[in-house]
């Protein structure tokens, strides 16, 4: 498999494909997420999911960046099905979302009558302006030229909590990450569908999602080089691997075991 370039956006599609995950990363990293999410995202694609990625610049109106990664995301699908890259048009579609790329996906099921299997949400994010962007508290931006995300962090709750309309859900909230509010989601969510949401603890931080697994090939004799190299990808990759094997048990609770068998 192959990551393909479509309109400045970028897709990876299995030989067997038994779903669609419609991928949103973060504010600024969100900017390349074939590059910044690569080894997750190829991760979901080798269980059987086409991953279409939609690169999208942060601005002050949320709902016009909703509309348009939805319009693409849309757009992306007819192609790959009319150059038949995909055939099965029953296929279920899934919103993932990391950071700021889930209020993107919250919108875009609150303000569009849209068809999802479900939607993941990763280490939510719905600050205002003044905690989102670097130093605009202490440089007084907000109050000076009267700055705020539309809709904003208060709207926003009041939307998805009358108007979201995908019943099933998973949230996951990483235990040593600073800035996550999936805390302040999940009550939001519940109020909507009490029985189709389900929230799970990780081990992580708030880049836990971008990170890579590094590849180290020993040499005929195991050095001490050797050792700690390989205690540091142990370390630095089993927050990743608990988060892979958390979407996909989710995705796919009956392949999922084959799928870790296989690895």
């Amino acid at each position: 498999m192959v990551w393909q370039e479509i309109a400045g956006n970028w897709v990876i599609v299995p030989d067997r494909t038994i779903g669609i995950i419609h991928f949103l990363g973060g504010a600024f990293i969100g900017t390349a997420p074939h590059l910044t999410y690569r080894w997750l995202l190829e991760q979901l694609a080798d269980a059987g999911f086409a991953v279409v990625t939609i690169p999208f610049l942060n601005t002050f109106d949320h709902a016009a960046i909703a509309r348009d990664v939805l319009n693409r995301f849309e757009t992306i699908c007819d192609r790959l099905y009319a150059k038949r890259l995909l055939t099965d048009t029953a296929l279920p579609i899934y919103g993932l979302g990391h950071s700021m790329g889930c209020k993107l996906h919250l919108l875009i099921g609150s303000l569009y009558e849209i068809e999802r299997a479900g939607n993941m949400f990763i280490s939510y994010n719905n600050y205002p302006v003044d905690r989102s962007i670097p130093f605009a508290e202490q440089l007084q931006l907000t109050p000076t030229f009267n700055l705020e995300f539309t809709p904003n962090p208060e709207e926003t709750s009041e939307l998805i909590a009358k108007e979201y309309r995908t019943r099933r859900n998973l949230l996951i909230k990483f235990r040593r990450d600073t800035i996550d509010q999936t805390y302040d989601l999940h009550p939001v969510l519940r109020s909507r569908f009490s029985d189709m949401i389900s929230l799970k603890i990780l081990p992580g931080t708030h880049t836990t999602p971008i990170n890579q697994e590094i590849s180290w090939q020993t040499g005929e004799i195991f050095t001490p080089i050797d050792a700690i190299a390989q205690w540091f990808k142990q370390e630095t990759t089993k927050d990743l691997q608990h988060l892979k094997k958390e979407i996909i048990f989710w995705l796919n609770p009956l392949g999922a075991c084959q799928f870790d068998e296989n690895r």
